[in-house]
Formats: C-alpha cells, sequence, structure tokens
C-alpha cells in the first residue's frame, strides 16, 4: 500500500514560470488523503531558499524540508570525504551552499560540476580533464542527458560529464537522479520503506525506472520532457502512465486496494 508520494519538480509540476495546470490541486489531495509528500530535483541553479521561493509562487503547497536537491545531496556527500578543496563549477546562486568547502582553482581535490550554461567550451574540457588525470575527483550533480526548457529539449551536463568520464578513464560519482542516494536521503526524512513509497516524473530513466529499481512504484507523466519515443526500446515499464500529474489522485485511490 501507497504510504508517501516523492515528486519531480521541473516537467512534473511545473515548466519554466509555470505550474502545471492542477498540479497545486493534486499536490493538495494527496496530502488530503493523508499521504506525506518529498519533493526531488536535479535542479542545479537555485539554492534550497531560492527555490522554495520559486514553488511557492507558482502556488505549489510544498514547506522548505520537504525539498530534496541534488545540491543539498552533494554538500552531505562532501562532509562525509572531511573538508576537501573544491572547483566549484557551480551556478552563483548556489555557491552559498558549498562555502563551508575550501576552494581551489589550480589544485582541487574534488570537482563539482552543475548546470553552468554557455560556460562549457573546449578549454573548460581540457582544463578539467588535465585535474582529473592529476587525481582530482569528478562530482557530478547529475548526469541528465537533456531538460525541457519550454520550447523543446536541450542538451544537459550529462554530455560533458561522460566526455570527460571517456576521455580520462574515470567515473565521475553522479550525486542527483538516477543515483540512488536523493531517492534514500528523501524515504528516510518519513521513515518510509521504498516499496510503500510512488515516485512521479517526467523522465522515465532518472525518475521512474531510477526509483523502480530501490523497490519503489514509478509514474510517469506526459508532460515536461516525456517523448514516447524516448521510452520506447526496452526498460522495466512505468507501473502507470498518465497524462498529467492531476491524474495522480484518482489513479492513488483505484490502486490503494480495500
Amino acid at each position: 500500500m501507497t504510504q508517501a508520494v516523492l515528486f519531480d519538480l521541473e516537467g512534473t509540476l511545473y515548466i519554466g514560470e509555470r505550474a502545471i495546470p492542477g498540479a497545486p490541486e493534486a499536490v493538495a489531495a494527496v496530502r488530503d488523503r493523508g499521504l506525506p509528500c518529498r519533493f526531488l530535483t536535479n535542479g542545479t541553479t537555485r539554492s534550497v531558499a531560492s527555490l522554495h521561493d520559486r514553488v511557492r509562487a507558482l502556488g505549489l503547497p510544498i514547506e522548505r524540508d520537504e525539498l530534496f536537491s541534488a545540491p543539498q545531496a552533494a554538500v552531505a556527500f562532501l562532509r562525509s570525504l572531511g573538508s576537501p578543496r573544491c572547483l566549484l563549477l557551480l551556478h552563483d546562486d548556489l555557491l552559498q551552499d558549498f562555502c563551508e568547502f575550501p576552494q581551489s582553482e589550480t589544485d582541487p581535490d574534488v570537482i563539482v560540476v552543475g548546470d553552468i550554461g554557455a560556460r562549457w567550451d573546449t578549454e573548460l574540457m581540457q582544463r578539467l580533464f588535465a585535474l582529473m588525470l592529476g587525481g582530482a575527483r569528478l562530482v557530478t550533480l547529475h548526469k541528465g542527458k537533456y531538460w525541457e526548457a519550454g520550447d523543446g529539449l536541450r542538451i544537459d551536463i550529462g554530455a560533458f560529464v561522460a566526455a570527460l568520464e571517456f576521455a580520462s578513464g574515470r567515473q565521475a560519482t553522479v550525486i542527483g537522479k538516477p543515483s540512488p542516494e536523493l531517492f534514500r536521503l528523501a524515504l528516510g526524512s518519513m521513515g518510509i520503506k521504498p516499496e510503500n513509497a510512488v515516485m512521479v516524473g517526467d523522465d522515465v530513466e532518472t525518475d521512474v525506472r531510477a526509483a523502480q529499481a530501490l523497490g519503489m512504484k514509478g509514474v510517469l507523466v506526459k508532460t515536461g520532457k516525456y517523448r514516447p519515443e524516448l521510452i520506447e526500446g526496452g526498460g522495466m515499464p512505468p507501473d502507470a502512465v498518465l497524462d498529467s500529474v492531476r491524474q495522480l489522485p484518482a489513479w492513488l485511490d483505484r490502486t490503494q486496494g480495500p
């Protein structure tokens, strides 16, 4: 029986600066059924405070302590390493969340990679490649292939990370979805086992199948980055495919049993 619901944010509850129609009501309806909620995002351009301001401005009934972001998980991971020297390739708004770690441009222990937009170029890639050959560890806040920009799909940082892995022969540590850590942090905050949770998202790989691999149910919504051709070609099918998150409460009612 479902005891909690995890939601993806971008593409599932909102796109750009607008909420998905019916999304605020769907979240409220899930809460009305007595189910705690957590909200997971691989977004790496906003601090937790800025992210909370954004979702509240969109009318989404989300509390700050219900948000679980890849940057939050990265901070926890870096703390587990002690106090590593870091090269932070992050959006300016995120730097405040990592200010406890010493920084080095030339001799970092860890390279932390997030979304940096047009700053990706061959000079930066060569620099990171050389640092990795010198022993620096690559930590990426996620390894997404693409994201929905509102006017179509855009290439994501996973492509640059994959190139660095290929050239250096060293694997990056992936923090965000589909890595299990973000899911486990969210579930642990509620004391819920994976088999009693549902994950709802617009990405069949990073949201749905990653959750299913941990034992959760995975629900795919046909908004955001969803494209029919992207779910073809094998892999575990979603437990449900819904036109949008507004259909989630009714689906939960049908699957909860007597």
